[in-house]
């Protein structure tokens, strides 16, 4: 090559790289709407040491997880029917049903004016004449209302609010989180709370007992629980008709054994024993607690009552695959259903059992007072799958209407449809309850576990 070509290669060259350095200094200077490398220089993309400048990332916007498990919905839910009311603003783990001393909007003071006539000749004897006043002082009235107490499933506060007028106000402040069930006893006063432990297999069962009210005070947030732990891994646990007293199901050794709880003096009392360990009981009245085998589909479930003053332990139902029950309050009916989810009623003088016109499961309802009624949330549909474990293995979700049975007559009679109260609400009734005077009618919706109540009247 000629000493002349040569030179005009060396200029060309050196004109091509100053070209491309030239391009990429405006290069990295341009934005590009939409790109992912936006004031990033391009060779520092196969930089091995990466760029000196150090970024701070952006505050999290994730909210904290929810120990309840429950996902809010998307959209808020209009109710148009006024008997229809969501009483808790939050998940909850069980609730009580109870009678509350409320004072009355009435003064507690009058004014009196006291008159006479005169007869003085100037005045008509007719013309009242006002001479002094008198302040007449009157004790508060007060009534006894439904009200309800509850406890949050996320962290363990308690809150109360009355039934005819929604006004939710927390009654405790102690924090125990993720609740997974809550019962009430003594009235409304005790609480049995049961939660995992940190290895998330030992369960712990607390009663704790409430401070006591002032009569007027129901405003207070400051109450704390104060009680004692009841053994590990307790299997079950049913509250008497009297809310008096607990009782609850623990193995010891190869047995199981039953002992009562008195919620005021704290006695215990061994009342049941068994080699079979897998026991739902109810404690229906004073007399007898019933214990029903743990229901699956396909599998034979059987029926037991123990008599508390003999200790008889006594055959009532057997061999219904699946079984559930729930005894009435005076023990002479007990509501059963079986893996196909049909209901039947069974007689307990007269061994005898009479089908329902229904499909539903025995604890998605609530005996009436008297012991002849039920309340019943009733699926609108029934696929054809396992019963009852697909329901309580959350496998299945159930869309409920609420309905009444006179078991006299055996008349049915739909009081609602929740469907018809707002659109896109559906409940999954569990944990049904009614006022001492059926007034009002009290359930949980299973698929987010807020607290429901229906006016019945």
């Amino acid at each position: 090559m000629s000493k002349r070509n040569f030179i005009l290669l060396i200029i060309i060259l050196i004109l091509i790289i100053a070209g491309v350095f030239v391009f990429f200094y405006f290069q990295k200077n341009t934005n590009t709407p939409g790109g992912d490398n936006t004031n990033t220089n391009f060779f520092s993309q196969f930089n091995p040491f990466g760029s000196k400048k150090t970024t701070t990332p952006p505050p999290s916007t994730t909210p904290p997880a929810d120990i309840s498990d429950y996902e809010p919905p998307t959209t808020s839910i209009e109710i148009t029917n006024t008997n229809l009311k969501k009483i808790s603003s939050m998940p909850v783990a069980g609730f009580v049903v109870f009678s509350k001393e409320r004072l009355k909007d009435t003064p507690i003071s009058t004014t009196t004016p006291v008159v006479e006539t005169t007869t003085n000749g100037t005045i008509p004897a007719t013309t009242p004449v006002v001479k002094k006043t008198t302040t007449k002082i009157t004790s508060p009235l007060t009534e006894f209302v439904s009200a309800l107490r509850y406890v949050d499933k996320t962290n363990g506060n308690i809150y109360q609010t009355f039934a005819d007028k929604i006004e939710e106000r927390r009654f405790s402040t102690t924090v125990i989180p993720k609740i997974y069930e809550a019962f009430f006893g003594n009235k409304g006063n005790s609480v049995v709370m049961r939660y995992l432990k940190e290895d998330g297999r030992t369960i712990q069962t607390f009663v704790g007992k409430l401070s006591k009210e002032i009569l007027g005070g129901d405003t207070t947030e400051s109450s704390e629980l104060t009680g004692s732990f009841l053994p590990e891994n307790i299997k079950d646990i049913s509250i008497s008709p009297d809310t008096l007293n607990l009782f609850y199901l623990f193995e010891l050794g190869n047995n199981i054994v039953g002992t009562t709880l008195n919620l005021s003096d704290d006695k215990k009392v061994q009342v049941f024993d068994s080699p079979f360990t897998d026991w739902l009981s109810l404690w229906p009245n004073s007399k007898i607690i019933t214990f029903t085998t743990k229901p699956s589909s396909g599998i034979p479930g059987y029926m037991y009552a123990l008599d508390l003053s003999s200790k008889n332990f006594s055959n009532i139902l057997s061999n219904i695959n699946g079984l559930t029950t729930l005894t009435s309050p005076d023990g002479k009916l007990v509501l059963y259903g079986n893996d196909a989810l049909s209901l039947s009623i069974f007689h307990t003088d007269t061994k005898t059992s009479d089908l329902l016109g229904i499909k539903t499961i025995p604890e998605k309802c609530v005996w009436g007072r008297v012991g002849n009624t039920l309340y019943c949330a009733v699926p609108k549909s029934i696929d054809n799958v396992g019963y009852p474990d697909s329901w309580y293995q959350g496998e299945v979700s159930f869309s409920d209407e609420l309905w009444k049975i006179d078991i006299l007559t055996g008349n049915a009679t739909m009081v609602f449809d929740p469907t018809t109260a707002a659109e896109g609400l559906e409940i999954d009734g569990i944990k049904l309850a009614l006022d001492d005077n059926e007034n009002y009618l009290f359930f949980v919706n299973k698929k987010d576990s807020y607290l429901w109540e229906y006016n019945l009247k």
